[in-house]
């Protein structure tokens, strides 16, 4: 990797593909006119070789090269596991 990686924390929303998860990264921005603080929400697809990823993870992504039509970040490293039902 690259010094000039963006990374990103996020949720898993999403494990049902193949080697792929759905990670969906929140962000604090405040409104410009009534300055009330909004939540943002970017959903991502995350290559996950290992599928080791559940819905409810916390993690951290990386920009990569494209892997498919709608892939181009990579996962880096699982920080929470979500609690098993």
């Amino acid at each position: 990797m690259h010094g000039n990686t963006k990374t990103r924390i996020g949720t898993v929303v999403s494990n049902k593909m193949q080697k792929t998860v759905v990670v969906a990264v929140e962000r604090r921005v405040q409104h410009p006119k009534y300055k009330k603080l909004l939540t943002r929400r970017a959903r991502y697809k995350v290559h996950d070789e290992q599928n080791q990823c559940r819905i409810g993870d916390t993690v951290v992504i990386s920009e990569c090269r494209p892997l498919s039509r709608d892939k181009r970040w990579r996962l880096t490293k699982v920080l929470e596991r979500a609690a098993q039902l």
